[in-house]
């Protein structure tokens, strides 16, 4: 997928699924709890269990979906996921080396910032969008949109913190998606496996956001 697709795709979904999965099996069944619910864009952190198994096996189960993987910390975990088939690459921050090394590889990378020099530094070293994480921690809603006046040029997406009652404020500021987990993952769902409930939620996110089919 090129980045220009897969950006495409991000701004008709403006939402990504994050999984950190303690055990493989919930992985799956969480992302295919999500993807029951429309949610196209499925991101594995590698803290999850067996995480570069976990891609390789939903890229083969889901394959209306698209599989990263993310909380990429080193040049090390980002060749892992690669190798293992991600389709996009989160990090919670900016790494000159990670980054270019997505850029040769033609995957769409999304490194992290937070404050307008992390944000531009990102862009120019060639990410293809900019996670602003953690961003309730700064602000919120108020911080996206003062970060696109003067980048309106680059693709921000928001996480950390959103919930569905402010997705679409998100949104509406200005970020052309947002990541949400906790919020789509509560524990006690998982623990109870209430997989239809995890659905449901995936289902109103879609809805609140106004997310077109993909």
């Amino acid at each position: 997928m090129t980045e220009q697709s897969w950006l495409s795709l991000v701004q008709s979904q403006r939402t990504i699924a994050v999984i950190r999965a303690p055990e493989l099996t919930l992985g799956v069944q969480m992302a295919q709890a999500v993807a029951a619910g429309g949610i196209r864009l499925i991101e594995i952190t590698w803290n999850s269990d067996q995480a570069a198994k976990l891609v390789h096996q939903l890229r083969t189960e889901l394959p209306d979906c698209m599989i990263g993987a993310g909380t990429l910390t080193s040049p090390d975990q980002l060749w892992e996921a690669v190798a293992a088939g991600a389709t996009f690459l989160f990090m919670p921050h900016s790494n000159p080396e990670m980054i270019q090394t997505a850029v040769s590889q033609q995957v769409p990378v999304i490194p992290g910032a937070l404050t307008p020099t992390e944000v531009i530094t990102a862009w120019q070293l060639g990410a293809t969008a900019v996670k602003v994480f953690p961003v309730q921690s700064v602000g919120g809603v108020s911080y996206i949109r003062h970060l696109r006046g003067p980048f309106n040029q680059i693709p921000l997406i928001p996480t950390g913190g959103i919930t569905l009652d402010n997705a679409r404020e998100f949104i509406e500021a200005g970020a052309i998606a947002i990541g949400i987990s906790g919020q789509l993952f509560p524990p006690e769902a998982i623990a109870a496996e209430r997989w239809i409930e995890i659905t449901e939620r995936a289902e109103r996110l879609l809805e609140v956001l106004g997310s077109e089919a993909a």
